[in-house]
C-alpha cells in the first residue's frame, strides 16, 4: 500500500538523518520523498523570490497566473471568482477535481501582508512581509495536493476543490478587513461541503499544530487521529489553544464542518524575518501526509 510505504520511508529517513547528525531540528520528522521535497522548495522559493505578494502588486498578479497555470498542468478544472470590498478588487482561484457525492474543500491564502507591523524595530515596520510561511506554505501544500490527488484518489470517490483565497492578510489597514476572499467565496457557495480544511502557516521548521478552538471538534478529532496513526503526535498536538480570525470562519458561520490547521507559535509572524530559512518542506509534507490519508478514509 502507498500509505505503508510512506510510513516506512518516513521512519527510515528519520533514523538515517539522526545517525548522520544532519543538523536538522531533531523534532522535525524528515520525509524521504526527494521529488516532493524539491518541488515544495521550488514552490516556496518562486513565491518568496518573486517579492511581496501584496494586493495590487505585479508579483501578486504573477502568482495568480502561476497558480492557475500550475493547476491546469495537473488537469484540474480551474475557475476564478472576482469580488469587491468597497473599492478593493480581489480574485479567488478554484481548482476542481472529481465527481464524487461528497465535496471536500481545501483552502489557503496567497496574498501577503503590506507591512511588517509586528517588528520590534520601528524602521523595519514599513517593509513588506516576505511571507515564506504566512502565505507561501499554504499555497505550496495545495499545489502538492493538486499533483498527488489525481494519482492517489479516484475521481469517482470524491469531489475535491482547492481554493486559493485572495485578500486574507491585510486587515487593520484603513479601508481593509481580514479574510475578504474566503468571506466572498463562502457567501456565494451554493454547494454543501462535507468538510472544509484551511491551512495557514504550516511550514514552520519547529512544527506545532494545536487544535484551533473555533474549528469543528469532530473534524478536528478525525484529522488529529489520522496524524496520531501516522506517528505525528509531536507535530499535531491534541490540545485546544488559539482562537483565530482566519479563512475558516466564513465557512463555520455557514454551518459547514471546518478545521483550521495553523502553527501560530511562529515567532516571525508579520515580520521581515518570515523568510525561506525559517520554513521546511518536510513540515509541509507532514501536513500533506496527514491530509491525504484523511481523504482516503472519507
Amino acid at each position: 500500500m502507498i500509505r505503508d510505504k510512506l510510513r516506512i520511508g518516513i521512519f527510515l529517513t528519520l533514523i538515517l538523518l539522526v545517525a548522520m547528525g544532519s543538523g536538522c531540528n531533531t523534532r522535525q520528522a524528515e520525509v524521504s520523498h526527494a521529488n516532493q521535497v524539491s518541488q515544495i522548495e521550488q514552490d516556496l522559493s518562486f513565491q518568496v523570490n518573486c517579492g511581496s505578494r501584496k494586493p495590487g502588486s505585479a508579483c501578486h498578479q504573477r502568482i495568480q497566473e502561476w497558480i492557475i497555470l500550475s493547476l491546469k498542468e495537473q488537469k484540474w478544472q480551474v475557475e476564478t471568482q472576482s469580488f469587491s470590498y468597497g473599492q478593493i478588487q480581489g480574485t479567488n482561484i478554484i481548482g476542481k477535481y472529481g465527481n464524487g457525492a461528497d465535496l471536500i474543500i481545501f483552502g489557503a491564502h496567497y496574498d501577503s501582508r503590506f507591512t511588517s507591523d509586528q517588528e520590534k524595530r520601528a524602521e523595519l515596520r514599513e517593509q513588506p512581509v516576505p511571507g515564506a510561511n504566512d502565505g507561501a506554505s499554504g499555497v505550496a501544500l495545495l499545489l502538492l495536493l493538486s499533483r498527488e490527488i489525481p494519482r492517489q484518489i479516484s475521481p469517482t470517490e470524491q469531489t475535491i476543490w482547492l481554493v486559493f483565497f485572495d485578500l486574507e492578510d491585510n486587515g487593520g489597514y484603513p479601508g481593509w478587513d481580514w479574510i475578504l476572499g474566503s468571506t466572498a467565496f463562502a457567501g456565494f457557495l451554493t454547494e454543501t461541503p462535507s468538510a472544509v480544511i484551511i491551512v495557514d502557516m504550516i511550514g514552520d521548521r519547529d512544527l506545532n499544530i494545536y487544535m484551533e478552538q473555533y474549528s469543528t471538534p469532530e473534524l478536528n478529532r478525525e484529522i488529529w487521529q489520522t496524524a496520531h496513526q501516522l506517528g505525528y503526535d509531536e507535530f499535531f498536538i491534541s490540545q485546544l489553544k488559539y482562537r483565530m480570525i482566519d479563512d475558516h470562519l466564513p465557512f463555520l458561520q455557514r454551518g459547514f464542518p471546518t478545521s483550521l490547521l495553523i502553527d501560530f507559535d511562529y515567532p516571525y509572524w508579520h515580520t521581515t524575518r518570515d523568510t525561506l530559512d525559517k520554513v521546511s518542506a518536510h513540515s509541509i509534507l507532514i501536513v500533506y501526509d496527514t491530509l491525504i490519508n484523511w481523504i482516503r478514509k472519507q
